[in-house]
């Protein structure tokens, strides 16, 4: 059972016919299961969508992949007397069988990623907000009124729900 589904176009030609009839068993077989093990070395050979910075991976280096894929097919197929025209992937997914699992991946990444940013912001929003107060001597906040309030507004900037307003009656000191 594979991770992922892979297909590809070959575009061939016989450059030199009497390799091809004598020094390979049937040819266009030959052609066949040596695209067939290219693809399958390639597919294993590079990450499918989520590699290191700057690493290829099947699905971001289109150009790079087809490139790769037309060369090792050169390699293999020369013994053959067959020029390799042409190799591109055309169809690359995710195994029917391992599909959601890799979706509910993806959602939970983005989810992530998306949480990053809004907590980078309110982190931000909070800073602005204290350093206006300060500046502007609105009112001065000693550590413990000053982590009241970062705790207040990171809740209230990062929460899930609406907020709703408390007033407070008393103080934070007895």
């Amino acid at each position: 059972m594979g991770l992922i589904v892979i297909a590809a176009v070959v575009v061939w030609r016989v450059e030199d016919s009497a390799q091809a009839l004598f020094d390979v068993d049937r040819y266009e077989s030959y052609v066949q299961v040596q695209s067939e093990t290219a693809v399958r070395h390639l597919a294993s050979s590079y990450p499918y969508d989520h590699g290191e910075p700057g690493e290829i991976t099947l699905r971001g280096g289109t150009d790079e992949i087809c490139t790769r894929l037309r060369q090792e097919l050169q390699e293999r197929l020369t013994r053959a007397g067959v020029v390799v025209e042409d190799a591109r992937l055309t169809h690359l997914a995710y195994a029917p069988e391992i599909a959601q699992t890799m979706l509910r991946r993806q959602q939970a990444e983005a989810v992530i990623a998306a949480r990053e940013k809004l907590v980078a912001g309110a982190v931000g929003m909070v800073e602005m907000a204290l350093k206006q107060l300060s500046e502007r001597k609105i009112i001065v906040l000693d550590d413990e009124r000053k982590a009241a309030m970062v705790s207040n507004l990171l809740v209230v900037l990062c929460g899930e729900t609406q907020a709703q307003p408390v007033v407070n009656a008393g103080t934070l000191y007895q």
